[in-house]
Parts: C-alpha cells; sequence; structure tokens
C-alpha cells in the first residue's frame, strides 16, 4: 500500500510515518509549513532523517491560506465574542482539506499522528471513532470533517498510547526532530490570545470595548469588564472581580455588550445548538442513546439530538455548564463513533435578572 503520511516533526506523526514504514506500507512524507518564519528548522531535520531512511520528502508552503481558513476567521469569531475551535478549523480546511488532496494527487492513502480511528462498522460502515487512549483522543477535532475525506486516511496511533509511541522510536533509536510538545494554539506565542488580538487591533481589527458586567439572578451592575472578546462561557480565572464567592461567565450579552455572571450553582444549561451540520453517520442509523461532547476535556454525556436541516439542537439529560458559542458540538454512540458534528452557536442572550 501507498500512503502518504503528513509529518510535522513531532513524536506522534513520526511514529506515524515510521509504524507504517515497518508494516510494509510505501511511505512518503509530506510537511506542510502554515507559518510565516517558521519551520526552517524541521524541514531540515525532518529533510536529513528522511534522506537517511530512503524515504521520499516533500514540504510546502500554505501559509497564506492558513492565515485566511484559520487565523483570520479565529481573529472574527473573537470580535464577535465566540470561542473558536482554530484546530477543527485548521482540520477541516487545512491537514484534512488542501493537505489531503495534495498528498493523494497521485493516488494512495493519507495517514497523520492524530489520535483518533477510521474503523469498520456494522451499520455505518468506514466511520471515525474515538482512540484507545482517552487522555490525547482527538476525534473531538475531526467532528468537522466530512466523513468521504477521512475515509481516505489511516490513523495509526489509534490503538497506541504517547508513552508507547515514545517508546516504539527509543527502541529503534529514531530521533525526534522537534522533541518538544507544541503549543496549544500553533499560531499565539504563549498561548496568550489577547495580547495576540491586540496585536491584530493595532492592524485594524475591530475589537469591542468595555462594558457592564452584570450578576445574574439579580440584575445589579456590579463591575465593568474590559470587551466581550477577553471572556468565555464558564470562565472563572481572570475576572478580577472582588465578591463574597467565586463568580463565572455564564453569558456574553452581545447587543448589549454586556457580561452576565454568576457563582457555581447558577452555571448550568438544559441545551444547546449547532450550525454547520457535519452528518457523519445518516440519521436513520443513529442509536437510540448518543452522547454529546461540547468541549474537548469534558467526556460525553447522555442527550437527545434534533436535526434540522445544517442545524442540530442538543438537549442534556442533566444540566451542564454553558457550552462556549464558536466551539464545536459532537455527538457519540456509546462505543465511541462519532454521529454528527457542528459549530456551537450564540444562544438567545441571557436576562440577566432571571
Amino acid at each position: 500500500m501507498q500512503c502518504t503520511v503528513a509529518v510535522s516533526g513531532g513524536s506522534d506523526s513520526l511514529y506515524a510515518l515510521l509504524s507504517l514504514r515497518e508494516a510494509g506500507c510505501r511511505v512518503r512524507a509530506l510537511h506542510a509549513r502554515f507559518l510565516p518564519g517558521t519551520g526552517s528548522g524541521a524541514v531540515a531535520a525532518l529533510s536529513r532523517l528522511c534522506d537517511a531512511l530512503d524515504i521520499p520528502f516533500e514540504a510546502v508552503d500554505l501559509e497564506d491560506p492558513f492565515r485566511r481558513s484559520v487565523m483570520e476567521p479565529f481573529a472574527q469569531e473573537h470580535a464577535a465574542a465566540r470561542t473558536p475551535n482554530p484546530c477543527a478549523l485548521c482540520n477541516r480546511a487545512m491537514k484534512f482539506g488542501l493537505l489531503l488532496d495534495h498528498a493523494t494527487r497521485e493516488g494512495g492513502m493519507y495517514a497523520t499522528g492524530h489520535y483518533a480511528a477510521m474503523e469498520e462498522h456494522p451499520a455505518y460502515g468506514p466511520a471515525l471513532r474515538a482512540a484507545d487512549y482517552a487522555p490525547k483522543d482527538q476525534s473531538y477535532f475531526l467532528a468537522l470533517v466530512p466523513i468521504e475525506r477521512l475515509r481516505r486516511c489511516i490513523f495509526p496511533l489509534s490503538g497506541v498510547s504517547k508513552p508507547e509511541a515514545r517508546a516504539w522510536l527509543n527502541e529503534r533509536g529514531f530521533p525526534v526532530p522537534l522533541p518538544s510538545e507544541s503549543q496549544e494554539i500553533c499560531f499565539i506565542p504563549g498561548d496568550d490570545h489577547c495580547a495576540w488580538l491586540e496585536g491584530r487591533r493595532r492592524q485594524g481589527l475591530s475589537l469591542p470595548g468595555p462594558g457592564p458586567v452584570v450578576l445574574a439572578g439579580e440584575g445589579s451592575i456590579i463591575a465593568e469588564h474590559g470587551g466581550l472578546w477577553r471572556y468565555t462561557e464558564g470562565q472563572r480565572r481572570g475576572l478580577g472581580i472582588p465578591w463574597r464567592h467565586p463568580l463565572y461567565v455564564l453569558a456574553r450579552q452581545r447587543e448589549t455588550n454586556t457580561l452576565v455572571v454568576a457563582p457555581k450553582a447558577m452555571l448550568h444549561t438544559e441545551a444547546c445548538s449547532a450550525r454547520d451540520l457535519n452528518l457523519m453517520v445518516p440519521h436513520a442509523l443513529w442509536p437510540k442513546e448518543v452522547f454529546a461532547r461540547v468541549r474537548y476535556r469534558h467526556a460525553p454525556v447522555p442527550a437527545d439530538v434534533e436535526l434540522d436541516g445544517r442545524r442540530m439542537e442538543v438537549r442534556f439529560r442533566e444540566p451542564q455548564e454553558p457550552p462556549a458559542p464558536g466551539q464545536v458540538a459532537a455527538i457519540y454512540d456509546r462505543d465511541g463513533f462519532v454521529l454528527a458534528g457542528g459549530i456551537l452557536e450564540t444562544p438567545q442572550d441571557a436576562d440577566p435578572g432571571s
């Protein structure tokens, strides 16, 4: 089998490349440069390693499409007081969009170092499933990628843990070109998105200014916020509001530029909705029991889901913390197969006096 493997320079993608080679696949390595002024070290190290192992290597420049498809929407969504998920957008537009097309232009399969699985299901056919190694499972970030594209993919890390992958490389003496872990958002220095957005403001990005902070349940103004784009639903740290008990962000009222905060006991919601529906399994094949995941670090929870064109309505069986508009809503079955994904919508503004 011929397979092109997307390699970043880290241990996960290197394991994907070399484990497939050891399994007898005819592999070639493909590296994408997404950010200006970066990647030269990784390209040189990957080129040397692949040359030593007689593996074809290619580097492609995707800076402009990455800026248009990931960085600019990230900035605009934050300016609109939503919390975008850049990794999910990058997977849909770049890694499993332009890069996959480039990788498979001459046929063959495409592999990455994502912790996820493509597995044959008796009813669904080839379907996306959560990785066995739950701490690194990335199926949530793949929920916006059309299933037709994922069916051209291989995920060698589907049943491997991070320590096992590193041990496998060490045992064979393969050096990792970029041994350090990548940061949470690759284009945000120090993961400080507020500082990054401030820089974009100086380049012309329009960011909303200060406004009132209102206490839910009472409707009273208790402080002033520095701009809704600085906050996200469920946030506690960084509010800077002295109060008799800890406060959390309950909602952001965009029309009135109001930040609604509440104590932990009021931090719950029973339903949410998502747009840009990506149906990965036909609705007629869904089991009666499904689970919704609206945050990467939260486990899927029982829910009832209704589809309406390109939208889905999710009603939780038990109240959950308020999800952040702009993040991903992923629907799973009991066995971890992904049924659908979408982008969480802005709910109707909460009444701070309710």
